[in-house]
């Protein structure tokens, strides 16, 4: 279980619009991520400005990064983001999941999220 202060990164790193936008875009991607220059190059945010926002959703645990040769590829942390979804679901309704059943029904995966801004 994700502890609290964890939990507060994770959701201070996203209370940013940018990297906002820069999860959602990764979340598309899949597990195969994209090359940093081309993550900047669909934000229109310039390299060292989007280094910066990629390096504090990884702390966060929201994206992982890995190099190949001269490349660094980020993804989501697709087991960071369900520690954070288990964290705030946890204590829903009491235990009780039929009372939980609406809200989770309304959560879908679609090839293009509204707002995405990619």
């Amino acid at each position: 279980m994700m502890e609290q202060t964890k939990a507060v990164a994770a959701l201070a790193a996203l209370a940013q619009d940018t990297r906002l936008s820069v999860f959602r875009l990764l979340m598309q991607t899949g597990p195969d991520g994209m090359i940093a220059g081309a993550v900047a190059e669909a934000m229109d945010v310039p390299p060292s400005t989007m280094s910066h926002h990629l390096a504090k959703l990884e702390q966060a645990g929201l994206v992982m990064s890995w190099r190949t040769s001269r490349l660094i590829h980020y993804a989501a942390d697709y087991a960071g983001i369900h520690a954070l979804l288990n964290f705030l679901m946890a204590d829903c309704c009491r235990g009780d999941p039929n009372a939980c059943a609406d809200l989770l029904s309304a959560i879908t995966c679609s090839a293009s999220p509204e707002g995405a801004g990619v």
